[in-house]
């Protein structure tokens, strides 16, 4: 299973996603695809996703038992914490000002 969930995402981008996933509210896209499938949709979804910004959550063999990738501007980051995939919040300045 997948999610991807979107923000300030262009209308041709959620378009492309609602071929692919069902949007059960908006923003939030689920499906249940491959591996291959799934790159070729998070790809589309870099494409698109312009000014937005998006992620997608999926079920992996981790010890988490998922992974996720981020793409865009948002004070939510992905950081590696011995092994584990963990989020880090940034204040709302840095975001502002394009630094950490």
């Amino acid at each position: 299973m997948m999610v991807i969930v979107v923000a300030n995402a262009p209308p041709r981008l959620r378009g492309r996603l609602a071929v692919w996933l069902l949007e059960i509210r908006a923003g939030v896209y689920v499906g249940n695809y491959s591996a291959r499938t799934r790159q070729r949709i998070w790809d589309e979804v870099v494409a698109y996703i312009n000014a937005g910004d998006a992620v997608m959550v999926w079920q992996a063999p981790t010890d988490q038992g998922y992974d996720f990738a981020t793409v865009g501007t948002n004070r939510r980051m992905p950081v590696d914490f011995d092994g584990l995939r963990l989020v880090k919040f940034m204040p709302p300045h840095s975001i502002e000002n394009g630094s950490d």
